[in-house]
């Protein structure tokens, strides 16, 4: 028997994005949201609301980043989501966090967490807060690379949110092989 839920944003996995920005003044800025993914070959979607200092700093410079959390950096990532830059400035050094500038957006990469998607804006509309994103490069720190240099979840150890149980969740376990596992069943 299933028990229903009604209407509620309940999917996993729900993947934590670090969103990074610069502010007017150069300080980095990053907020984290789970309200966002893959919306098609070099697109993200995410829905943002337009209060956030981060979203204005995507606004004005039409340029942000997008890093996965992991299990080792969860503090941080959840720190950079409960503290506002609209209050606190210099939270992203406060998490702990450093930055390199990218060198394909106008927007920093944080160095603690080593896989980024670098975007340009393509759209924001402030009625369904819908922020599209294009993706102009992906950056991956080696150590988190297998020896085929491809990326290697076990090594990045990425978190999801648990919206049901307000919780983070770490992914990695490798289950099947995709395009494959299935022809078993032809």
């Amino acid at each position: 028997m299933r028990k229903n839920f009604g209407a509620r944003p309940i999917l996993y996995p729900q993947p934590v994005l670090i969103i990074a920005t610069y502010g007017e003044d150069g300080t980095p800025d990053a907020m984290n949201a789970a309200w966002g993914g893959i919306a098609d070959m070099n697109r993200v979607a995410m829905c943002l609301s337009a209060g956030h200092k981060t979203v204005q700093n995507i606004l004005a410079r039409k340029a942000f980043t997008i890093s996965m959390a992991d299990a080792e950096h969860v503090a941080a990532c959840d720190y950079v989501g409960i503290v506002s830059g609209n209050h606190v400035p210099d939270k992203v050094a406060r998490a702990g966090f450093h930055t390199t500038r990218s060198s394909f957006v106008d927007a920093p990469l944080i160095d603690e967490l080593p896989l980024t998607l670098e975007c340009r804006l393509v759209s924001f509309d402030p009625e369904t807060e819908m922020l599209i994103g294009e993706i102009v490069n992906v950056a991956a720190e080696e150590r988190i690379l297998d020896a085929e240099g491809k990326i290697d979840p076990a090594k990045l150890r990425p978190i999801t949110f648990d919206t049901v149980n307000h919780a983070y969740l770490v992914l990695g376990e490798k289950v099947g092989n995709a395009f494959r596992d299935g022809n078993a069943l032809k």
